[in-house]
């Protein structure tokens, strides 16, 4: 378990580091351009530049999200056990919300390694010599991480220390 708590870790903080560089480079670049168009100055890559950063923080808030227990919220079910006092059976169906959920996204992940393999054929330059398939492969490697930490969560769902420290909470 140590080693899937570390591996957990690890992703969150890669995930948040990058989460908060992205959001200033986004900031300082949305900024920049409105400076330079005051003096009529413009870069043609900031833009596309911007918005390839918004779609990367959003899978990385995704992962962030996912290791809070605020990326999927299924809590009908869960706080109707909750309020009733099925502690077992709120986090036996805590456990199949994470295992499908990582399920659903290996389907997901499958789908982008797709669209990325005919992304790489038909590609074109999008920013600094980038092809857009290049860029678009951030789909499956973002999907990939959130489900990185939906099989950690699933795993440490059976560790009687997580679960402590997580108020009952996967």
């Amino acid at each position: 378990m140590n080693t899937i708590k570390k591996l957990d870790w690890a992703v969150e903080k890669f995930a948040s580091i990058l989460l908060v560089a992205s959001i200033l480079a986004i900031l300082f670049c949305s900024s920049g351009t409105i400076i330079l168009r005051w003096f009529h100055l413009n870069l043609s890559w900031i833009d596309p530049f911007v918005r390839h950063l918004v779609l990367l923080s959003t899978f990385l808030g995704g992962v962030v999200a996912t290791g809070r227990g605020n990326h999927i919220g299924i809590d009908l079910i869960s706080k109707f056990l909750e309020i009733k006092g099925y502690e077992k059976a709120k986090v036996f169906v805590n456990r199949i919300i994470l295992l499908s959920s990582a399920l659903v996204l290996i389907w997901l992940i499958k789908s982008g390694i797709d669209f990325t393999k005919v992304e790489m054929e038909f590609s074109k330059i999008e920013f600094w010599g980038i092809g857009s398939g290049y860029l678009v492969s951030m789909i499956p490697i973002g999907l990939g991480l959130i489900a990185i930490r939906f099989f950690t969560l699933f795993i440490l769902s059976f560790d009687k220390d997580a679960v402590i420290k997580k108020t009952g909470d996967i």
